[in-house]
Parts: C-alpha cells; sequence; structure tokens
C-alpha cells in the first residue's frame, strides 16, 4: 500500500511538474513595445486587443498573436496609362501604420498577410486611378499634387481596414522611349530658341552701340571740322591782310581780334 502511493504522489509531482512546464513555456506571452496583441481562442480572434507587457494565457486552447502598430514602409511599382494615353512605369514607397483601436479587426478580417491582400493592390489601383487624370508632361511638373491625390485615394481605401497611411512618396516616373525621345527634342527646342533669344539681344545691343559710336565720332569729326575751317580761313586772310587796322579801337586799346577783322573783310 506504501508503495503504491508512493507511486501515485511520484505520478502527481511528474504531472504538476509537466504542467508546470508547460505553463511556463505557453501560458504567457509578452506583447512588445509598439504593438498589440490579439487574443485567439480555439482559433477564433476575439475583439479585445492586448496592450504591451505580459499577458496569462490558457495553454494550447488560446494564443496571442501580436501586430505591429508601427510606422512601416512597403515599396510598389507598376504600369498605368496617363490621361494622354502614354504608359507610364510608377515607383512609390508608402508609409503606414495599424490603428491599435482596429488592429483586432484588421487580424479577424484580412489576417497577418493585409500587405500583400489589400495594401499593396490598393496602392497600385490608386496609382492607376490618379495617373489617369494627368498628362504624362503633368505628371512630371506637377509631381506634389500628383503625390497628395494618391495620398488621399488611398487613405480613403485603406480606412475601413484600420491602416493608417503617413506618407507617401513618387521615387520615379518612367516612360515610354519615344516619350522620352519626344522630351529630349522640346528641350532642345527650347534651349536652341532660348540661346537665338540672347544672341538677338546681343546683336541689337551690339547694333546700338556701334550707332552711338558712329553718332559720337560724326559729331567729333563735324567739330573737328569746323575747327580747321576756321583756322584756314584765318591763314587766309593773314595772307591777304593789307595790314590797315580798324579805324575805331576798343578799349582795351592794342588788342588784335582777327576774328573781327575777318568780320570786316567779309562784309
Amino acid at each position: 500500500m506504501k508503495g503504491r502511493n508512493s507511486t501515485i504522489i511520484a505520478a502527481a509531482i511528474t504531472t504538476v511538474s509537466v504542467l508546470g512546464v508547460i505553463l511556463l513555456i505557453d501560458g504567457h506571452k509578452t506583447v512588445p513595445t509598439g504593438h498589440t496583441g490579439i487574443k485567439v481562442v480555439l482559433g477564433k480572434a476575439q475583439e479585445e486587443t492586448l496592450g504591451e507587457g505580459w499577458h496569462w494565457k490558457m495553454p494550447f486552447v488560446t494564443k496571442i498573436e501580436v501586430m505591429d502598430n508601427r510606422t512601416q514602409k512597403i515599396k510598389v511599382e507598376g504600369s498605368s496609362a496617363s490621361k494622354d494615353l502614354q504608359t507610364v512605369s510608377t515607383k512609390v514607397v508608402v508609409n503606414f501604420r495599424i490603428d491599435k483601436e482596429q488592429s483586432s479587426k484588421l487580424y479577424r478580417n484580412v489576417g497577418r498577410t493585409y500587405e500583400e491582400t489589400i495594401l499593396a493592390p490598393a496602392i497600385s489601383n490608386s496609382v492607376k486611378a490618379v495617373t489617369a487624370r494627368y498628362t504624362a508632361t503633368d505628371l512630371i511638373q506637377q509631381r506634389d499634387e500628383v503625390a497628395s491625390a494618391m495620398t488621399e485615394d488611398l487613405t480613403e481605401k485603406m480606412a475601413t481596414y484600420g491602416i493608417v497611411i503617413d506618407g507617401f512618396n513618387i521615387t520615379n516616373f518612367d516612360f515610354s522611349d519615344e516619350f522620352n525621345k519626344a522630351i529630349e527634342a522640346t528641350q532642345t527646342a527650347q534651349q536652341n530658341a532660348l540661346k537665338a533669344q540672347q544672341e538677338l539681344e546681343i546683336s541689337k545691343a551690339e547694333a546700338e552701340k556701334k550707332i552711338v559710336e558712329a553718332q559720337g565720332d560724326a559729331e567729333a569729326n563735324r567739330i573737328k571740322a569746323e575747327s580747321i575751317d576756321d583756322k584756314i580761313l584765318q591763314q587766309e586772310f593773314i595772307k591777304k591782310w593789307n595790314g590797315e587796322l580798324p579805324s575805331v579801337m576798343g578799349s582795351d586799346g592794342n588788342i588784335l581780334d582777327i576774328s573781327s577783322l575777318m568780320g570786316q573783310e567779309k562784309k
């Protein structure tokens, strides 16, 4: 009898030990900082969410799934058509996070594969929808406006699932070779037109400078010619002068004014 009791006690101790080990290993779960715990009982997710920290659970019956509520990043690329039917390859980077209050709802409705299941397809659809509103040229020139429109469209789509869009960045727009060549040709034409305009302005400035210089030279030559004419007239007068002085002298006495004599001679 005594041996039997010992066996029972040993079995009980063993059972308790095993249960203790199981409880120690599978009887609790730690929810890390920035995460939310979703309690799943016999395969059914509960609406209740668990906050950060250490939580008890029933081994083999209950498990706790952890959802990341920190800001995450997803890259998506794909092709779409612009308003003027140009093929556009777009690469975007989206920053997002899961609303803590809706973590359980997202897990129950979508599961842990929400990026592949709903987010990536929604991003592609938003890119296509917004791209179709703009011409290829406008996509380039109004990049910030396009990104804002894509953000707004995606935010509306994801609100139902509890996914918050924190940032939407277009990292690259790529177009067909034909369109790129057309853009290059347009830029070359614009550069040539600008160069021609600049050369025309330079030519006008040089022409105006020459006109001013020519006018200055003409004025200088006129003054010089008048000066030479006066000297020649004086020399000719002196050659022909008979030495007679005017009968009436000025108050200054003996000053001889050749110009006045030339004036009398002309009279």
